[in-house]
């Protein structure tokens, strides 16, 4: 399995435009700025649903930008080769992605006012969209079932580490006023409530109609549609054929997919890493 990742302080990383020295670099000396806004999930937990409802409060629901532009430009991710280079040359505030552990993230940021919007989902059904993803892109290890995918979801070797470790490490800062929790299901399930919710952390006064254009253009059918926001236009290297990044855009899919023996087997680590959170933080529970 090393051989099927790029791999920095234990953590597994895609072998597409990932090095490891270049994740020293971001870890060390990428300023971010105390304008910046930061979209930060764990891989699959709703990463591009949110970037562009943060993409359209900006421009106040105009979908000129989110139309325009691939969404891996306008929000990059600055632990990849491309989105570092991009955003040590964009000017004044900028929205950019991670899927960054704490430990790994630039150390910059825990001294600036930078504001950070943390997307979390239901593990399971992060489990079983990762499984149908990474088996239509070229850049980690294809699991060949969904057991094999379990056993190295609950292992934390796949991309991006252990889920457990990520979420314990960011919610440790949810009472910093820098810091915004949000879930999938609250997003799935009243998604107005959620967008006034982020405009009112980044201090964005949007009308309600401004908002009913956030919300047109922010769901799953604008989305899947628009060529800009399905990463469709994304270099070749990454992708297998008949990629399409919206898979179905549901909460508990994992019912559909996990057994009754997977299930369990998923409940007895879950109840191990997650023993010491009160229920109530996570809409799933």
């Amino acid at each position: 399995m090393m051989d099927d990742y790029v791999w920095f302080e234990g953590i597994a990383f895609p072998t597409v435009d990932t090095k490891p020295e270049n994740l020293r670099e971001i870890q060390e000396n990428f300023v971010v700025n105390d304008e910046d806004v930061i979209n930060l999930t764990y891989p699959k937990s709703g990463t591009n649903w949110l970037s562009e409802i943060i993409c359209l409060i900006h421009s106040k629901g105009d979908p000129k930008w989110v139309q325009s532009v691939p969404n891996w430009q306008r929000a990059p991710w600055v632990e990849t080769g491309r989105g570092y280079k991009m955003l040590q040359n964009r000017e004044g505030p900028r929205i950019f992605t991670s899927h960054l552990p704490i430990q790994l993230f630039p150390k910059s940021f825990f001294h600036s006012k930078a504001k950070m919007i943390y997307c979390m989902r239901n593990p399971r059904d992060v489990l079983v969209s990762g499984y149908f993803f990474f088996r239509r892109m070229s850049i980690a290890k294809k699991p060949e079932t969904l057991q094999q995918y379990l056993e190295w979801f609950l292992q934390g070797n796949v991309v991006y580490g252990s889920w457990f470790e990520h979420i314990r490490g960011w919610l440790s800062r949810r009472q910093c006023e820098n810091f915004l929790v949000v879930s999938y299901e609250e997003l799935t399930k009243d998604t107005r409530s959620v967008v006034e919710k982020i405009c009112q952390f980044l201090g964005k006064k949007l009308t309600p109609e401004e908002i009913d254009l956030v919300l047109k253009y922010s769901s799953f059918h604008f989305m899947k549609e628009n060529q800009m926001s399905n990463f469709s236009t994304l270099p070749s290297e990454y992708l297998k054929s008949g990629f399409l990044l919206q898979r179905k855009g549901v909460t508990g899919d994992w019912k559909n997919h996990f057994t009754v023996a997977q299930a369990e087997e998923f409940d007895e680590v879950y109840q191990q890493n997650m023993a010491g959170f009160p229920p109530k933080l996570f809409p799933w529970e």
